[in-house]
């Protein structure tokens, strides 16, 4: 993900293709931690923040993107398998396995010191019946036919250490997360708002999925991209209700994650 270091300190002064296409080049950055205000913190070797636990909450989505990158929750409410694209800290892995007893939950990560570092200092669960934790290139596991049409939710978070935008952004590479959608199926991406990167994701999605719709950017400059294989019907009055339980069982803030959709549906008819 993106979110510099400094605005992590700022805040706390004040109160982070396709089948045949080339394999990417392999090049991992050294993995780094840092703590602070009872938080730990992974990195990349650089000032980058690549995901967050707080100490005496492991479970709990500390970082505003990620708790954003659960908004699909507003339209599904009992998935049977979500999958990962991009472990980072395991902070959406652990969230959706304590959380969602019946799912299957799948992280897929390329970086095998990613895998340990999470296991041995983000408290990871191991790998059981629900919960598979897989090293494996992103773009080769969309692409197995076998995960076609099985997946419900799909979250993709999948930055290295040069924070220039996800390493995985084709359309051909979009294509195959819808491909491996169920047709009501809804993915989440965390994009870059003041990035290059950030409006060929957009097209690439939107040439791919019948509805791609983007919360408002937040401080750190994050943006989630929510992209829908079957585009919805949006009935403002069920979100918020639906809102009011998802904060009642998890204490996810919900509600401005359909104030965002409003502010979004509202942007595009102007």
């Amino acid at each position: 993900m993106l979110i510099k270091r400094k605005s992590i300190e700022a805040q706390a002064n004040s109160k982070a293709g396709v089948n045949n296409s080339p394999k990417r080049k392999i090049k991992y950055a050294p993995v780094t931690l840092s703590e602070m205000d009872g938080c730990r913190y992974l990195h990349f070797g650089t000032e980058w923040v690549q995901g967050a636990m707080r100490l005496r909450k492991p479970d709990w989505l500390e970082l505003d993107y990620a708790q954003q990158m659960m908004a699909w929750m507003l339209f599904i409410e009992k998935p049977q398998r979500i999958v990962q694209l991009g472990l980072g800290t395991g902070s959406l892995t652990k969230f959706c396995y304590r959380q969602f007893p019946e799912a299957q939950v799948t992280a897929i990560e390329l970086n095998p010191a990613v895998i340990a570092i999470c296991e041995s200092m983000f408290k990871l669960p191991p790998n059981d019946h629900r919960l598979n934790v897989i090293e494996m290139d992103g773009e080769e596991f969309v692409n197995e036919h076998s995960n076609y049409g099985t997946l419900d939710v799909l979250q993709v978070d999948v930055y290295d250490a040069t924070a220039r935008g996800p390493v995985l952004d084709s359309v051909e590479f979009y294509q195959a997360c819808s491909d491996c959608l169920r047709p009501d199926g809804i993915m989440t991406v965390n994009l870059f708002g003041d990035h290059p990167s950030f409006v060929k994701n957009i097209k690439a999605m939107k040439f791919v999925f019948d509805q791609v719709i983007c919360l408002p950017e937040i401080h750190d400059g994050n943006v989630i991209a929510i992209a829908f294989n079957t585009r919805v019907k949006l009935d403002f009055s069920a979100l918020y209700e639906r809102a009011a339980q998802i904060y009642a069982a998890t204490k996810l803030p919900a509600k401005t994650w359909v104030n965002g959709i409003q502010v979004a549906m509202q942007s595009a008819t102007k």
